[in-house]
């Protein structure tokens, strides 16, 4: 299998209104940094994954709608929390859904802290 992982971040605000979440039921903000990955079992026609420029244009477009964003009033969490699993969910699933019919599966990476991080992976070969 191989993979591509290109790395970006975002700027958020939200809360975690759940006495579980502790201080961070208050607003608070964060630096996000998400590692994309896609894997494909065979190199296409251009000996690569994906070009590195597509790659990064999908990822940046996935993550502009949350740049400088309350996630508490963005859409795409209405009526649920904003956990950092929560939004590597979400690109992940975004990033899925652009994949070429060759990509078998997609990963993201959000790191909260350099000590901290969660992961969701998208198989595509089902």
């Amino acid at each position: 299998m191989y993979s591509l992982t290109v790395r970006d971040h975002v700027m958020i605000a939200h809360t975690l209104p759940d006495p579980f979440f502790g201080p961070a039921q208050g607003m608070h903000g964060a630096t996000l940094v998400i590692e994309a990955t896609w894997r494909r079992e065979q190199l296409g026609p251009h000996a690569v994954v994906m070009d590195i420029g597509e790659a990064s244009r999908q990822l940046a477009e996935v993550l502009d709608p949350l740049r400088y964003a309350n996630l508490d009033e963005s859409p795409v969490f209405a009526g649920r929390l904003s956990t950092t699993e929560a939004v590597a969910g979400h690109v992940a699933q975004s990033l899925a859904e652009r994949a070429g019919e060759d990509i078998a599966g997609v990963g993201v990476v959000v790191r909260e802290h350099p000590d901290a991080w969660v992961a969701h992976d998208v198989d595509l070969r089902a």
